[in-house]
């Protein structure tokens, strides 16, 4: 179920999912919705390009810690590809 921010107040939300049309952002609204995940959608920027570096709006996908395994499996399952942490950062 989408969540509003205040329900992820006091807490870490963890980033599952940038993203970077709104198609996507749709259809991953709803299979989470379906599947029962409590998630909250944030518009912001992110950096895109190999050559010509620019910034974008994406739709940021967040769930708190410990749905998290739960929902990255589910975007596996529906062909998305979990964020994951650049290394070094």
């Amino acid at each position: 179920m989408k969540r509003e921010a205040p329900f992820f107040e006091g807490k870490d939300p963890v980033l599952i999912y940038i993203a970077k049309r709104l198609n996507d952002a749709l259809r991953l609204e709803s299979i989470l919705d379906t599947s029962g995940v409590d998630f909250g959608v944030e518009a912001d920027e992110y950096r895109g390009g190999v050559v010509f570096r620019t910034v974008r709006t994406g739709a940021f996908f967040y769930v708190l810690p410990g749905a998290a395994a739960a929902a990255c499996e589910i975007l596996r399952h529906n062909g998305y590809q979990p964020y994951e942490e650049p290394a070094g950062k």
